[in-house]
């Protein structure tokens, strides 16, 4: 709490009155009198001419001050005849700490023996007049805005409308709930900061609620739409509120919509104050004094304005099918970009809660245990026959092609599936899934702002389990987030523990011993060579040292196209998924165009 003081003096007037000099029938009883009563709020009728004038700006001054204690200490009375001038000093005590201290002077009259004060507003303060009171107000701070890693405004004060449900005015939850999951959709297709609710989550929601329940927040300019949408279902209305919107509407929705509601509380800052000289009807007439607001630093978030610009660029061609970019600071952990299409959007956060084989792009992880756990290195030679049975288990590569015996590097260059079953079915059980925790797959994090589900891999104690995850199917399991956080890991050396909110701690489930130094030097070696030519990924075009590992994940009725990997110009690490996009080749594109739009230098 703050300690403020404002002092305002007044006229002090020095007596005239000679100490040795007594005077007849003295002022000052009365006016010592008048201050103590004014010190308990009171008014003795006795001694005011007009104490009904008296007591209502009394206490008009008191409440408008929202006062909680006054002294009042006489300092002079200047005395002349039947006539005689009190001076004397006021100090309220204010909430929060704050006090308020100047001079003021009173008038006293003599009528025969009897002393009383001349009542005028003055008495209170010396800049009242007729009418008039102080009054405590506040005055707000500007909202503080939420900026991007690049120093863009992403959210900033405007209107939002809230969606309430008067459950004692509703129809049935059920009813309520599949209006409003409809109304939702609708004006989403409008907006995409509009957010989406299933019908059957929210009924239950609505139905253990009582009251109002406040069932969503949506933009100010999807208001007609979802309105229209919703038409007369009883219980439900839109309440207009001060909220964050956003700068772009179309910018990130779902992850701005969520820092939006986490920040809310920290963008406001500390309100100012004054006092003011109002009338009865409130208006002021003039500011006594003032502290002005202190307003909240700007909100940074780890966003790159620049990177999801790029990335939700790179995915406008394939805006009918489900295809996700998320993209991560390795040297921070600061996630730059969460995009994902319109028919990505319609089944919620996938692009950092969808589970999805991650095909060959688990090589990388693989790999790493190779490298860490069974003495490898790029040029130790390995299998990659066309076909290989591991335990009755027969593993193909990719339309059958056969190197050999090849080095490590060559056969994850060019993504051979036996090469990397037959590694991972000669780990112990147990060993790839903690390699993969290495790397942050299989890790739970409570990251402030955004859901997310890295993935998971099997402990292996079935030997099929082990051959299939080796090259990313079976009961692999991963989202684009947590192939992003592989990537950045290679990149950084150990896994970098995510964020989006600056000042906000991530939670881990666990904390996981980090790979050798020189495991990873040689994993950046071999992921290199995939997007060198020869490479699986040599198609890339965009400029800067380009790393990663591409992916197919198949699945019944297709193949999900994956890539993941890093750029060590601009300390960027992604992963690209189209949902049964087939082969490779379209996520490398898809990732290809966003390093284009993002040029060095």
């Amino acid at each position: 709490m703050r300690r403020f003081a404002a002092v305002l003096s007044g006229v002090v007037l020095v007596s005239s009155i000679s100490a040795c000099t007594p005077r007849p029938n003295d002022a000052e009883p009365t006016a010592s009198a008048f201050l103590e009563a004014l010190e308990q709020r009171e008014v003795d009728a006795s001694l005011i001419d007009d104490p009904t004038s008296a007591t209502d700006s009394t206490n008009a001054t008191w409440d408008g001050l929202q006062a909680e204690k006054m002294t009042a200490t006489l300092k002079d009375v200047h005395q002349e005849d039947n006539l005689a001038t009190a001076t004397y000093e006021l100090a309220w005590q204010l909430p929060r700490e704050r006090e308020l201290t100047y001079d003021a002077q009173m008038t006293l009259t003599q009528s025969g023996e009897q002393w009383s004060v001349r009542w005028q507003p003055s008495v209170l303060h010396p800049r009242l007049g007729a009418h008039q009171h102080l009054e405590l107000r506040s005055i707000a701070p500007a909202q503080a805005s939420v900026v991007s890693s690049d120093g863009v405004e992403l959210l900033k004060p405007g209107t939002a409308y809230r969606v309430l449900v008067d459950t004692d005015q509703m129809r049935t939850a059920g009813a309520a709930a599949a209006a409003i999951s409809g109304a939702l959709a609708k004006a989403h297709e409008t907006d995409r900061a509009v957010p989406l609710h299933d019908a059957e989550g929210l009924s239950k929601d609505i139905s253990e609620a009582s009251g109002v329940f406040s069932a969503a927040v949506i933009p100010a300019g999807a208001r007609d739409a979802f309105a229209e949408a919703l038409g007369d279902e009883p219980g439900v209305r839109l309440n207009e509120e001060a909220a964050m919107v956003n700068a772009q509407p179309n910018f990130a929705p779902d992850i701005m919509a969520r820092v939006g509601e986490l920040v809310r509380d920290d963008l406001t800052g500390d309100a100012g104050w004054s006092i003011d000289v109002v009338n009865e009807n409130g208006a002021s007439y003039e500011e006594i004094t003032r502290e002005d607001p202190a307003p909240a630093p700007a909100i940074h978030i780890s966003l790159d304005h620049r990177v999801q610009e790029a990335a939700e660029k790179a995915l406008e061609p394939v805006a009918g099918q489900q295809a996700m970019i998320v993209a991560i600071r390795p040297s921070t952990g600061g996630i730059l970009a969460v995009a994902q299409t319109p028919a990505a959007d319609a089944d919620g956060n996938l692009a950092t809660m969808g589970q999805y084989p991650p095909g060959s792009t688990f090589k990388i992880v693989t790999a790493a245990a190779g490298l860490a756990r069974q003495g490898m290195n790029p040029g130790t030679p390995v299998p990659c026959p066309g076909t290989m049975n591991l335990f009755g288990r027969t593993v193909t590569n990719y339309a059958g092609f056969g190197l050999g015996t090849v080095p490590l590097e060559t056969a994850f260059a060019r993504s051979c599936n036996t090469t990397f079953a037959d590694i991972s079915t000669n780990l112990a059980p147990g060993e790839l899934k903690d390699v993969g925790k290495q790397f942050g797959l299989g890790v739970d994090m409570e990251i402030p702002g955004v859901e997310t589900i890295t993935g998971s891999i099997p402990d292996g104690e079935e030997l099929l389990d082990r051959t299939e995850a080796g090259y990313g199917q079976g009961l692999d399991l991963a989202s684009p987030f947590g192939m992003a956080l592989v990537s950045a890991t290679a990149a950084h050396g150990t896994m970098p523990v995510p964020y989006l909110v600056k000042g906000e701690e991530t939670k881990l489930s666990e904390e996981i011993a980090p790979l050798p130094p020189e495991a990873i030097d040689q994993l950046r070696q071999i992921m290199a060579a995939v997007t060198a030519p020869g490479g699986t990924a040599s198609a890339f075009t965009a400029e800067g040292d380009i790393r990663g590992k591409t992916g197919e994940a198949e699945i019944n009725g297709g193949s999900h196209s994956w890539f993941t990997g890093y750029r060590v110009d601009d300390d960027i690490a992604f992963a690209t998924l189209v949902v049964l996009g087939g082969g490779s080749e379209a996520a490398v594109a898809l990732s290809n165009t966003m390093l284009a739009n993002l040029p060095l230098g």
